[in-house]
């Protein structure tokens, strides 16, 4: 026997009500989320703010003095985009729940967001590529640059 449909509608209700009170407390939180991410050569930390946005830069100890203007550019480019893929990704999984069907409500069948379209394609890429080969990645980048870091 199927359930009555004051009881269906009393549940989700009931759940759009536990939804909206969950949506609230990761807006909340990611509101004040942040990422530090540190360039491969160690030489710069970049960290990103809850919308992606570039919220500072640290040039760590003076490494940084010895680097050419396009390796410097190159290891600030490096970590402000890790630290933007960091944040990225963690909106991703923080949001994620919120678009799974309904268990207890079938007639809320969710709905699919397209994070691809959203943050671009390097936020579905696997999280940690560097600890799958053994080390540290070498940034593409890196391999355009000569020996003095030029072209």
């Amino acid at each position: 026997m199927t359930e009555p449909l004051e009881k269906r509608l009393e549940k989700a209700m009931a759940e759009l009500h536990a939804a909206q009170e969950a949506v609230a407390r990761t807006e909340r939180e990611l509101r004040s989320a942040s990422f530090s991410v540190l360039s491969s050569d160690r030489a710069v930390r970049a960290t990103a703010g809850p919308q992606g946005e570039l919220t500072g830069i640290e040039f760590l100890s003076d490494k940084y003095r010895d680097m050419s203007p396009q390796e410097l550019a190159a290891s600030v480019l490096e970590a402000a985009s890790a630290a933007r893929l960091k944040m990225n990704r963690h909106v991703m999984k923080a949001m994620a729940p919120f678009a799974e069907p309904s268990s207890d409500v079938p007639e809320l069948k969710g709905f699919e967001l397209d994070w691809e379209r959203i943050f671009g394609p390097e936020v579905l890429r696997e999280d940690d590529e560097s600890t799958s080969r053994g080390g540290p990645a070498t940034p593409a980048w890196r391999d355009a640059l000569g020996d003095e870091g030029e072209d």
